[in-house]
């Protein structure tokens, strides 16, 4: 996804050896850092359900996934409240970090600016 302009760098900084030597020890730092997997979550829990492409997103899960993502923010939240992390072999571990939700949303972004182009389509006689 791209950040609030509409530009990504990720794709730049891949594409560089010496960026992605870079930054990926960065990225994994700040990953590590900020704690979601010490309360057994992925990524893609995080992201904020009120937009609009989320919802639509999340109702294309499979039944399983979307059990899978309910149990894991329940638990989350259950650990929040007791004030402790999982045991640590409950944690997320960074290959099992897969991003599971973000295919459907950049799916249906694609879906809603196609709808748009051919919504405000205008045809001209000739």
């Amino acid at each position: 996804m791209a950040g609030p302009l509409g530009i990504s760098l990720a794709p730049y900084i891949r594409s560089s050896t010496t960026l992605s030597k870079i930054f990926t020890p960065i990225a994994k730092w700040y990953a590590g850092g900020s704690l979601y997997r010490q309360y057994g979550l992925l990524y893609d829990d995080l992201l904020i359900e009120e937009n609009r492409e989320v919802q639509r997103a999340l109702s294309r899960l499979t039944p399983r996934q979307a059990y899978d993502r309910a149990f894991r923010i329940k638990r989350a939240s259950q650990a929040d409240v007791l004030h402790a992390p999982l045991a640590r072999e409950l944690w997320t571990k960074p290959e099992e970090d897969v991003r599971y939700l973000l295919p459907h949303v950049v799916d249906v972004v694609n879906e809603n600016k196609e709808r748009e182009t051919w919504d405000t389509l205008t045809v001209k006689r000739k």
